[in-house]
């Protein structure tokens, strides 16, 4: 009985070993406003999630809570997760930001990491990709191969990065072809499908010939296939979908980045500080560029180097805004705290910005 009560006695305590040693493994949490499966947004930062677990193994746990509205109702989902134990917390959309910074202050000892904002605190930092690098870039060979001389945007929200895009895109296309114009069609909306399919099939009737999109479905690229139109890919590489219609793709990276941030958790030296970052470092890439003759797709790629090397600014004067007015005069290159505020058209640009934003 003494042998068997001293055996039952070890392996509780063997137990009680295991579920403390699992009880303090950090727990890393990622809050996606899509479905993990869209196809896009919330897709890149579900591959984020899956490269951080094959990174640190066994080091740490991570979960992740999909479909969270942006604004007051990600209020109470934050909230629940710092006090669930997350010791580490990816927002991953701008919309969260209040939900991010209330919960912060209630929970100082969890970090967050908050995708598109610009308020940092102690333990909040935030980080976004130079997307408007590569909307430079697909701006330059819309130019190339527009026949129309114009292209759709599909924009949810005018927020700054959204702006970046669209005036990133038309002063690319001007960069080649000045009387370049882009028609911009707001959707209201991050993730629509039918919304989007409308505002390229309202694109396709009003002459244009080149989609791009700042949304998360792979509606506008479903379209542009079926619609004998040419379009830009976002999030990650549609060309399954649009085997004849994409002429390349901006794929998010977002593994390299989320990687070093849980590494420098792990070891101490995180800090609430700002990350933006772009070609030069791969946390965004390019789609093998197709469906275009081969001196385009040589110029794309050459055009790639350029921006990723620093020689070729997307934000670089003389510009001047659709009102006609000097926004940057000759040579001026427009300050990041500029771009991070745009609420702005360039001259150029096609169409009003709603009143309000997300």
């Amino acid at each position: 009985m003494g042998v068997m009560k001293i055996t039952g006695a070890l392996t509780g305590l063997i137990l009680f070993a295991s579920f403390a040693e699992a009880a303090d493994k950090p727990k890393i949490c990622f809050v996606y406003p899509g479905l993990k499966g869209d196809g896009g947004w919330s897709e890149s930062q579900e591959r984020g999630r899956q490269e951080v677990e094959r990174q640190f193994g066994g080091q740490i746990e991570t979960s992740f809570t999909e479909s969270v509205a942006e604004g007051a109702a990600a209020i109470p989902v934050f909230d629940r997760l710092a006090a669930s134990g997350c010791n580490m917390i990816f927002a991953t959309a701008f919309g969260y930001m209040d939900a991010v910074l209330a919960a912060a202050a209630k929970y100082p000892a969890v970090r967050f990491e908050h995708l598109a904002g610009f308020k940092t605190t102690r333990n909040v930092a935030v980080y976004n990709a130079r997307f408007y690098e590569a909307r430079f870039l697909t701006g330059r060979i819309a130019a190339r191969m527009s026949k129309s001389g114009q292209a759709a945007y599909i924009a949810p929200f005018p927020i700054p990065e959204v702006m970046q895009g669209i005036n990133a895109f038309e002063l690319g296309a001007q960069s080649v072809d000045p009387r370049f114009k882009t028609k911009v069609y707001w959707t209201g909306s991050w993730f629509d499908p039918d919304k989007e399919a409308k505002a390229a099939r309202a694109a396709a009737a009003d002459g244009m010939d080149i989609v791009t999109q700042q949304t998360d479905s792979t509606a506008p690229m479903q379209v542009a296939e079926t619609g004998n139109l040419r379009a830009f890919g976002y999030g990650a590489d549609l060309s399954r979908i649009g085997q004849l219609a994409q002429l390349t793709a901006i794929v998010y990276n977002w593994g390299a980045y989320d990687v070093a941030r849980v590494k420098a958790y792990l070891e101490g030296s995180w800090a609430g500080e700002v990350n933006w970052d772009g070609l030069s470092t791969g946390i965004i890439t390019m789609a093998p560029y197709r469906n275009m003759p081969a001196d385009v797709a040589k110029f794309a790629q050459s055009s790639e180097q350029k921006i990723a090397n620093g020689s070729l600014q997307p934000f670089h004067g003389p510009v001047r805004t659709q009102a006609s007015k000097t926004w940057l005069k000759k040579n001026e290159t427009a300050a990041d705290s500029v771009l991070l505020s745009m609420d702005f058209f360039v001259l150029g640009v096609i169409g009003d910005i709603p009143k309000t934003a997300q």
